[in-house]
């Protein structure tokens, strides 16, 4: 019952959050793309969120223990930091292009750009599904156990390519092309946490040096 309180608590200080930090800069309610954006956020996080509490209540406890104060290493609590302050000022500058007309997005792009939201989140779904460990923070738990089949048989961190799919997202579902340059500084944060994070799997995660020589990418194959 305290989860679900917890859960639904957060949903609403996090839309109504999402309201305000959009709609403000853009200086109008009559931004659509503001408002299909957050629908799709919250039907996309709020859905899983409801099946997690059903069927594997502990990894929804760790997906809700997040942000800088929950991360035990201290590398990690200024990257999130960074990592949360460059999500805000992706919204803020893209809701402010929305109010000066810097960008003139066509609409089928705002609508794919949901739908790359969408579909980071589900990634980000699936791999908690496959992985009950897969938390919010970086940290090894006591009689936790490696996960390498799955997602996991392409790339080392698939939570992270949620996350990148996002970042690409987000923006233009705002109706912003400019957002997007905050891709950059964005992936180079989310570096920071794969290779601090990496440090910990290695010493304190059995079997991970020998994953990581077999599954050679951390987050798109091919390339890193």
């Amino acid at each position: 019952m305290k989860t679900g309180i917890r859960v639904t608590t957060t949903s609403v200080g996090g839309i109504l959050s999402w309201i305000l930090i959009l709609l403000l800069p853009a200086g109008t309610l009559h931004y659509w793309q503001a408002w299909v954006f957050i629908a799709v956020f919250a039907v996309a996080s709020i859905v899983p969120t409801v099946y997690l509490g059903r069927t594997n209540p502990a990894a929804l406890q760790r997906r809700m223990r997040a942000g800088p104060r929950a991360e035990p290493r201290t590398a990690q609590k200024f990257i999130i930091t960074g990592s949360f302050l460059g999500l805000f000022v992706t919204m803020v500058f893209s809701a402010l292009d929305h109010r000066f007309g810097w960008s003139s997005v066509p609409a089928w792009l705002s609508l794919l750009g949901d739908v790359l939201v969408a579909t980071g989140l589900g990634i980000a779904m699936l791999v908690i599904v496959q992985n009950s460990y897969a938390g919010a923070t970086v940290t090894v738990e006591a009689g936790q156990s490696l996960v390498s089949d799955g997602v996991y048989k392409f790339v080392r961190h698939p939570m992270y390519v949620g996350n990148v799919i996002m970042m690409i997202g987000i923006p233009l579902a705002l109706g912003s092309y400019w957002g997007l340059l905050f891709i950059i500084p964005g992936a180079g944060v989310l570096a920071l946490r794969i290779l601090d994070e990496e440090k910990l799997l290695m010493h304190e995660l059995p079997g991970y040096r020998e994953y990581a020589g077999r599954v050679r990418y951390r987050l798109v194959p091919y390339i890193w």
